[in-house]
């Protein structure tokens, strides 16, 4: 039993630098963050989970008392009393406050401003906050990030795992990055309440999958040419960012956040940066002379950066924007279906190969071993199929009759 107790003295632990958990026996641990803080902490298992008890910071709490603290709970346990639990009632019942208390809530946002800067975008940000203020917050937001455990990750997923599958396996996702990202910084120790591999897949059941493929509302491709006709006779910017979108086949973000620098007007070329593409990779859109009328016809308001200025200065159009235009046209259907709308299209009236669409979709077709001998971007035959495109749209003849032109494509 000496082997397996007192591996620590007074002056290793003093010593000390490496990060990470030291063992002294018996369950007690010494831990070192990377900021080279130092703490003890006791480790035991209770109905087959390990846990983990903090006895207090060092040097405040000595290796000896670390110690006596640790036989304690051992005690505790052999009596089957849960020593964090009377910890907890102990530090309600006297007001004790060892420590500013970092909540989940307080952790979330601390992580979520460290990770920002590799986001694409203001939306992605949003969606994270949006998850855990809806779902996560009710239940731990207002909890000390360091003693959530399995029970609350359990209260927030369980009643939304079937209902709302895709949502959910994102939102335990998020928590467990937050909790990952607490447990680095010091805020906690142990396992991850919220892993998915070895632990939750135990406790929850499998999701039905095939709830969680929603396909995007689209337009059947017969019926395209009469809703290009009624968006020309609407002059609002939402309308002709709707027409430059089905013309281009390209997302609503690419769409909207569009700037005139990404765009060459003469060649005809508008070059999307991997930043905003979904598989940061730089796309390039061949534009037709439909999809350069278009842009003709659209103001430059103090040579603002975007091509689809918004209400508020210096803002692209909101991404509601198209959708609220759609559903006064076409109720039901969403802007991202008229992607689908393109590739049925192009599989059931074309001869155009399939690999063609899907790259003007963007999309990243075969494996890694294809990708490294084929690295073009079948752009000049590119050039063709959405020219094709516009023409089924029934804009072309306006493009080419009379209708609104580039005046200037150098501008």
């Amino acid at each position: 039993m000496a082997k397996q107790t007192h591996k620590l003295t007074d002056v290793k632990v003093k010593a000390e630098k490496r990060p990470g958990l030291h063992l002294d026996g018996g369950g007690l641990y010494l831990r070192i963050t990377q900021t080279g803080t130092k703490s003890w902490i006791f480790r035991f298992k209770q109905l087959g989970r390990g846990r983990d008890l903090g006895l207090g910071a060092y040097p405040a709490t000595s290796l000896a008392d670390a110690r006596a603290r640790a036989i304690k709970a051992r005690a505790q346990l052999a009596e089957g009393v849960d020593p964090i639990k009377t910890k907890r009632t102990a530090a309600q019942t006297t007001g004790a406050v060892t420590k500013h208390v970092v909540t989940f809530a307080e952790a979330a946002e601390r992580f979520i401003a460290s990770r920002e800067g590799g986001w694409r975008n203001d939306k992605h940000r949003q969606q994270w906050r949006n998850t855990l203020d809806q779902y996560a917050g009710p239940v731990i937001g207002k909890k000390d990030v360091g003693v959530i455990d399995t029970d609350d990750i359990l209260r927030i997923l369980e009643p939304i795992w079937q209902v709302k599958a895709e949502t959910a396996s994102r939102l335990r996702g998020r928590i467990e990055n937050v909790l990952d990202w607490a447990k680095v910084r010091g805020l906690r120790s142990g396992e991850n309440p919220a892993t998915w591999r070895g632990h939750l897949a135990h406790l929850l059941s499998a999701r039905n999958k095939a709830r969680t493929v929603r396909h995007h509302a689209a337009l059947p491709w017969r019926e395209m040419p009469r809703l290009m006709t009624e968006l020309r006779g609407n002059s609002s910017v939402s309308a002709m960012a709707l027409q430059f979108t089905i013309l281009t086949a390209v997302r609503t973000s690419e769409a909207i956040e569009a700037e005139w620098t990404e765009i060459d007007l003469h060649e005809g070329i508008w070059t999307v940066p991997k930043e905003r593409m979904k598989a940061v990779r730089a796309h390039r859109v061949p534009l037709t002379e439909p999809a350069l009328a278009v842009l003709a016809m659209l103001p430059r308001i103090d040579g603002g950066p975007h091509v689809f200025p918004g209400a508020r200065r210096g803002r692209p159009l909101s991404n509601m924007a198209m959708l609220e235009l759609l559903r006064g046209m076409r109720p039901g259907l969403t802007v991202h279906g008229f992607r689908s709308t393109f590739r049925d299209w192009a599989a059931e009236t074309t001869v155009f190969p399939r690999e063609l669409a899907e790259a003007a979709l963007a999309h990243i077709l075969g494996s890694a071993t294809e990708r490294a001998y084929q690295r073009g971007d079948l752009f000049e035959k590119r050039r063709g199929l959405m020219a094709a495109w516009a023409d089924y749209c029934g804009m072309a003849s306006q493009a080419a009759g009379g209708g609104a032109r580039p005046a200037d494509r150098s501008l």
